[in-house]
């Protein structure tokens, strides 16, 4: 593992060698792809424009939330900024690295939380668009412009994380991956016909079952806060 987190930060000092007004760039993309704007952004404004894109939204980017934390417990997986200095890699040799605000993430790093629920929860919003697509040209250019837009974003969204320390490159791949198969998978599952109350129920039992499974983690000696 040591030399794919090594690969990982020489990728990582190569973005941040790229031109300056690269640096702000990377650094709004990774404010924006948030995993909270999926809640306060992306969901109101998928709801405002189709009532069953914006449900989907949310029951995805909720179930994609709980399953990054889940997967996260079970993985690891180091961080770029912490793993420099636990490993010995900074005292060996100098590294042209620079810290950000939001290089600092505590926690586990795999997979990437940025990408897979960004990934997972838009994943509607390309069906919904490429449908549209479809329906109004022939044009099979047209038809993969939202695909297209979907994998830049995503694309964008973990370099951005590499370059401010966050995760190393097969976290981010990880999470892409993630994030597409599941909104692929439940995105024909959405309940739509459900009432509030059905997601608020879903919600608690998301957390009840995640604070028990943390708990016997925890009983069975498994450090998952290390």
């Amino acid at each position: 593992m040591d030399a794919l987190h090594t690969a990982g930060i020489r990728l990582a000092e190569a973005l941040q060698a790229g031109p300056p007004w690269l640096e702000k760039f990377w650094i709004s993309v990774t404010s924006s792809a948030d995993p909270k704007c999926i809640f306060t952004v992306c969901f109101p404004l998928a709801y405002f424009l189709d009532h069953k894109v914006g449900v989907s939204v949310l029951w995805i980017g909720l179930v994609a939330e709980w399953l990054n934390v889940v997967l996260k417990w079970f993985l690891f997986g180091e961080r770029p900024f912490w793993w420099i200095h636990e490993s010995g890699l900074a005292s060996k040799e100098p590294l042209a690295l620079r810290q950000f605000p939001v290089s600092c993430e505590t926690g586990p790093g795999d997979p990437s939380g940025h990408c897979m629920i960004t990934g997972a929860a838009l994943w509607p919003l390309l069906a919904a668009l490429t449908s549209l697509a479809s329906r109004r040209s022939r044009s099979p250019v047209l038809k993969l412009v939202p695909f297209g837009a979907y994998v830049l974003l995503q694309l964008a969204v973990g370099l951005s994380r590499i370059f401010v320390l966050a995760h190393f490159p097969h976290q981010v791949v990880s999470g892409i991956l993630a994030g597409a198969a599941l909104g692929w998978g439940l995105q024909p599952l959405t309940p739509t016909a459900r009432s509030p109350l059905f997601f608020v129920a879903a919600a608690l039992a998301l957390l009840l079952g995640s604070l028990a499974l943390h708990g016997l983690l925890l009983a069975a000696g498994i450090d998952i806060d290390w």
